[in-house]
């Protein structure tokens, strides 16, 4: 086997991990649809800054124990760059929460599933990543399966939920794309940087900060393990997985959302969106299928 044959198959096992990972980064934030609709009275911006404190403070120790004492000039190497994507995905924080407390779950997963389409257009934009038409293909028939999830579910006049959505979208699209950029060093700062820039912002809209235990822990738990778990698996994965494919591959978050909140409590789904749900997964799987059975792993083209 020539050198090339053997780079190519180094290359194309390491996209296939980071398929893996950003797909489980998914699976772990679709749980927090659930962990929202369990707290017990605590507000949007209450639960923002619980669980934007807890992202910052496990991601500061993460980088501490990953770093140790050269902490600070990692966080200083990402530079801009990291500063840039974090204000991106604090935003998306701030808005998928407020979308959750002024929409229909259904109306935020509609708004997000545009997220591999606006990911693709920006990273051809500014990275001069290309899009397959297998990519292409799988964003239609995720956005079809979304659509038919939800439905009759469009809420008339929740505006400003519907506003929010738009803006995590965008956030989340944002924060990919930046992490493509700066996919040759570690880029898990930007997550720290997101948790910096949310929780103060959170901290002075909130009308106050009593909350009880179970929504603090709940909170915490959010931010600590599934967001910050999920993010540490999405900026592993983006350093060889291609902007557009890491927004639709992280769709599982789409599908596994309601199937949690079925389960706990017992809010049986509609027919549409079983159906939905699987063409969302069907795209999902099968464009990450698609790109193992290439012989060149796709860098190049999405």
């Amino acid at each position: 086997m020539s050198q090339i044959e053997l780079a190519l198959g180094e290359q194309g096992s390491a996209w296939r991990r980071g398929v893996v990972m950003v797909m489980a980064a998914g699976a772990l934030w679709s749980l927090g649809g659930l962990m929202v609709r369990s707290m017990e009275e605590a507000g949007a911006w209450q639960i923002l800054f619980v669980r934007s404190a807890a992202v910052a403070l496990t991601v500061l120790a993460v980088l501490l124990w990953r770093y140790g004492g050269g902490c600070l000039t990692e966080i200083r190497r990402a530079g801009w760059l990291a500063v840039l994507a974090g204000a991106l995905l604090g935003a998306g924080f701030c808005g998928f929460i407020l979308a959750l407390m002024h929409t229909t779950v259904a109306n935020a997963v509609l708004m997000l599933s545009a997220s591999p389409l606006l990911t693709a257009v920006l990273g051809w934009l500014l990275l001069g990543e290309a899009v397959r038409r297998a990519t292409w293909l799988a964003m239609a028939v995720a956005l079809i399966g979304v659509a038919v999830m939800v439905g009759g579910g469009i809420v008339a006049g929740a505006w400003f939920g519907n506003l929010m959505a738009l803006m995590a979208t965008a956030g989340f699209s944002g924060f990919a794309v930046a992490l493509r950029r700066g996919r040759g060093g570690d880029m898990l700062p930007a997550v720290l940087w997101a948790g910096l820039l949310s929780a103060p912002v959170a901290a002075l809209m909130a009308p106050d900060l009593s909350m009880t235990l179970r929504d603090v822990a709940l909170s915490a738990f959010m931010g600590g393990a599934l967001i910050t778990g999920g993010m540490m698996l999405f900026t592993a994965g983006s350093r060889t997985v291609p902007g557009a494919e890491l927004a639709l591959l992280a769709l599982t978050e789409v599908v596994l959302g309601p199937l949690w909140v079925w389960l706990a409590y017992a809010e049986v789904p509609h027919a549409l969106t079983l159906l939905g749900g699987a063409l969302v997964l069907a795209a999902v799987v099968g464009r990450a299928l698609s790109g193992t059975r290439r012989k060149t792993p796709p860098f190049g083209a999405v």
